[in-house]
């Protein structure tokens, strides 16, 4: 289906339009949206992927073309987050016939939630070609240095690691019956500290020049400014440490489950996306800083992952190039509650019935995670026909969260 929602069409008091692809959106993503589109920085118009729902500042599911200009905030503080997935040679019959214990064998090899590597040479190796970037980085801001405690130990260590929230890892099947293994995640406690650190600085200068932002969250940083090329050196340096954290994740993944398996190779290349990021590109007749927050790049032929919920159907992608939407499409299934709603509105016993057939945590500390808390990927799919096409259809058997 094309755009169902226009927001500011024919608007004369300066504001852009904002174009979205569902009528599924609740009144804080709205004000959000109208709050982004008011902003004199922003380009031709703003694209809101079915997904979308209300974020920190700018809404998560938002696809933002901005001037000369980066919002830190629209960026988030899990830069770089984004997923990877690859498929192997094995069929679902070749799988052990109860799947506790790869994955067991997975969270052993993997540290999740707060976790990390317990020494620094672990991934070192993983980390040598980041050392120059980010001994740049603290040289210019040494209070980003002191935000961190033991700051190399701390990244070094949990690079290869999953983190918390709604990151996880999933071996599923395709609708061949092949076997692929999937995961999501960003750039951990460095991303996140660097990600705050700069919207704390990005809000302390618009103190000084612009006092009718809509949300303070929306401050932004204006191209030429020292603060600004920091930024854009800084978080280009997060999405790479995100890059690499998957991939060495996928590593210790499929290192820890081969001993269970009969032998396998890899027959799909990996496919490795961002979709919380910001990077240059040409869209309608200009060059402009293209933030997606929660949305991911759909050029005509790219691949890319959309996950659903730990208990529904994922998606491997193919971009259509769609223009409106500037060659993006949704992330996810997108959250319809709150963790809190869905902890204080749900029970162990509704993740047991909703998660069956997966070989997962179902105790109440995943219980924000439970697939009632999101959006129908089905119907987020049915929304974004003019902007991919499905070319594998996924089915977790067995979830690893953060």
């Amino acid at each position: 289906m094309s755009i169902q929602m226009e927001l500011n069409k024919g608007a004369s008091n300066g504001h852009k339009p904002v174009k979205i692809y569902t009528r599924d959106v609740d009144h804080n993503a709205l004000t959000q949206l109208k709050n982004l589109a008011s902003l004199d920085i922003v380009h031709s118009h703003i694209a809101a992927m079915p997904d979308v729902h209300a974020g920190i500042g700018a809404t998560v599911g938002s696809v933002i073309p901005t001037k000369g200009a980066i919002i830190p905030a629209a960026v988030g503080v899990d830069i770089g987050c984004g997923m990877n997935a690859l498929r192997l040679s094995l069929r679902s019959s070749q799988l052990p016939d109860n799947l506790k214990a790869m994955r067991s064998e997975i969270e052993r090899a993997v540290p999740v939630g707060a976790g990390s590597h317990k020494t620094v040479s672990a991934r070192d190796k993983a980390c040598r070609p980041l050392e120059k970037g980010i001994d740049t980085l603290f040289d210019k801001h040494p209070t980003l240095m002191k935000m961190l405690r033991q700051p190399q130990q701390t990244w070094v260590k949990q690079m290869g690691t999953l983190g918390g929230g709604n990151h996880f890892i999933e071996v599923c099947i395709d609708e061949s019956d092949y076997v692929w293994v999937m995961l999501h995640s960003g750039s951990r406690g460095i991303g996140n500290t660097i990600g705050r650190y700069f919207i704390s600085l990005a809000k302390k200068d618009m103190r000084g020049h612009q006092a009718n932002l809509p949300d303070k969250d929306l401050s932004y940083f204006s191209e030429g400014s020292s603060n600004f090329n920091d930024y854009v050196d800084a978080v280009h340096w997060a999405q790479e440490y995100a890059r690499i954290n998957r991939e060495e994740m996928m590593g210790l993944v499929l290192r820890a489950i081969a001993p269970l398996l009969p032998e396998f190779t890899i027959t799909r290349e990996a496919i490795n996306c961002h979709h919380n990021y910001v990077q240059k590109e040409h869209h309608f007749d200009a060059d402009v800083y293209v933030t997606r927050k929660g949305a991911i790049s759909a050029r005509a032929g790219e691949l890319g992952i959309i996950p659903g919920s730990m208990g529904a159907k994922s998606y491997i992608v193919q971009g259509k190039g769609n223009t409106e939407s500037f060659c993006s499409c949704a992330h996810g299934a997108g959250r319809r509650m709150s963790r809190t709603a869905a902890r204080k509105q749900f029970r162990r016993e509704d993740m047991l019935a909703q998660t069956r057939g997966v070989e997962c945590r179902k105790d109440k500390g995943v219980i924000d995670e439970i697939p009632a808390a999101y959006k129908d990927i089905d119907t987020v799919m049915q929304n974004q026909q003019d902007l991919v096409e499905v070319v594998h259809t996924l089915k977790q058997v067995l979830c690893v969260k953060g």
